[in-house]
């Protein structure tokens, strides 16, 4: 479809469909950066594991050492946990409310960017209503304009015009409610491997040995 034609098409929508396009631009690119940030963060990657497996074979200080050098959200997380299980200043109930600080924090900058595709999956099918409202109306007061010469070929343009957004609404809301679920379940998973390693941290002593 060539620029000029989308722009025709655009206009046959109207204001609604100008607005439903801007929304899918808007969801398309938070859609293509939270993937990229997810990639980047290392949310699917496993590399606490050797860290952990350190911590409960006994050697602490090297299990922090490694988990220090982290990047990934768990690691970052098991990290927090080995700092403050290891210092001495804080108690137990004290180093897992740190622990989940910094989970949170975490989990706050993974959710960035989905009130966006929230927002699409509520407003984009209403905007398509409106549009299909509003064209139904002027078709209509043609018709009535018009009287017994109407010709119900006009008519028939003007309401397919008008169905328009509700379809253009309707292609915006859906793909945008399977990335939003999408991006909640991979969040929910990266959270359960939060609490997983964290617990795994937590039932070991300060040190990396076993509690007695």
């Amino acid at each position: 479809m060539t620029t000029s034609a989308l722009i025709d098409f655009l206009d046959r929508g109207g204001a609604a469909l100008w607005a439903i396009a801007l929304i899918s631009v808007a969801a398309l690119a938070v859609t293509l950066w939270k993937l990229w940030r997810f990639r980047a963060d290392g949310v699917w990657t496993q590399a606490a594991e050797p860290a952990l497996a350190s911590w409960a074979a006994g050697a602490g200080a090297q299990a922090e050492t490694a988990a220090r050098a982290l990047r990934d959200p768990v690691g970052r997380v098991v990290s927090a946990a080995m700092s403050a299980r290891r210092d001495p200043g804080l108690n137990d109930a004290q180093a897992r409310e740190e622990t989940e600080r910094v989970a949170r924090a975490h989990l706050s900058r993974a959710r960035s960017g989905l009130r966006v595709l929230d927002l699409t999956v509520t407003v984009a099918p209403l905007l398509g209503l409106l549009g299909t409202v509003l064209g139904m109306i002027d078709a209509f007061q043609a018709l009535q304009t018009a009287g017994s010469t109407a010709d119900a070929a006009t008519l028939a343009g003007g309401i397919w015009e008008a169905l328009l957004t509700t379809a253009a609404g309707m292609a915006v809301a859906i793909p945008a409610s399977v990335a939003l679920t999408w991006f909640e379940s991979v969040i929910e998973r990266l959270q359960g491997r939060m609490e997983d390693a964290a617990t795994r941290v937590f039932t070991t002593g300060a040190d990396g040995r076993g509690r007695a």
